[in-house]
Order: C-alpha cells, then sequence, then structure tokens
C-alpha cells in the first residue's frame, strides 16, 4: 500500500482523461454529481471534504483518499483535522463492523430452520 500520494494523483488523473474520452457521458455526469455534491450550502466544503476523508477510508479507496486530502488542504483543512477526521473514521469502520456481525447473526436465527442450532 506504500507509494507517493502525488505520483498516484498523476497517475489516476491520466487515467480518468482516457475515461473521460471513452465515456464521456457517464463521466460528465458524475463532474456534475461531484460538483453539486460539494457545492457550498448548509455545510461548506472544507467539512464535505473532510467527510469524504472519512468515507474513502471506510471504503479503502487510495484514490479517493489522494484526492480528497489535496482538496481537503486546499479548502483550508488542517493536520488536527484530519486526525479529527481519520479518528471518526476508525471509529465508524468498527462500529459498522460490529452491528452487522450481531445482524448476521439475527439473519442466521430467522433463517435456519428452527431447533438445527441453539440459540446463543
Amino acid at each position: 500500500m506504500s507509494h507517493s500520494y502525488p505520483q498516484l494523483i498523476d497517475d489516476l488523473n491520466a487515467a480518468i482523461a482516457t475515461l473521460r474520452v471513452g465515456a464521456p457521458g457517464p463521466m460528465k455526469a458524475f463532474g456534475g454529481l461531484a460538483r453539486e455534491a460539494l457545492a457550498p450550502g448548509a455545510l461548506d466544503l472544507m467539512t464535505k471534504e473532510l467527510m469524504a476523508i472519512a468515507i474513502a477510508i471506510a471504503t479503502r479507496c487510495d484514490g479517493c483518499i489522494g484526492f480528497h486530502v489535496k482538496a481537503a488542504i486546499r479548502a483550508g483543512a488542517t493536520r488536527e483535522q484530519v486526525l479529527e477526521t481519520v479518528s471518526l473514521a476508525i471509529y465508524m469502520g468498527a462500529g459498522p463492523s460490529m452491528i452487522y456481525a450481531a445482524e448476521t447473526l439475527r439473519a442466521f436465527d430467522e433463517l435456519a430452520p428452527a431447533g438445527s442450532e441453539p440459540k446463543l
């Protein structure tokens, strides 16, 4: 997983440029979605970029991390704000796993034939 984020961003920008040529409609639509989602409203751009970082961590998207960290820095985010963001992402990575583990057991209990396994 060790790589240079400036190089990763450059490589991805080149690949995305090729994708824009091959799939212009979907890429234009994605660009519009990005512009609308990041437009300042009740939340400012920096807050939205910090949220995107947390989601990028949760979804394990290296390129997303690179793009959104760079954008968060441009929007004025500090290292301390990014540290708080990653702390939240760590917490949320563990919390949802616990919830889905409990839901998995509930699904098993609801779907297994009656009497096939003792419930915990």
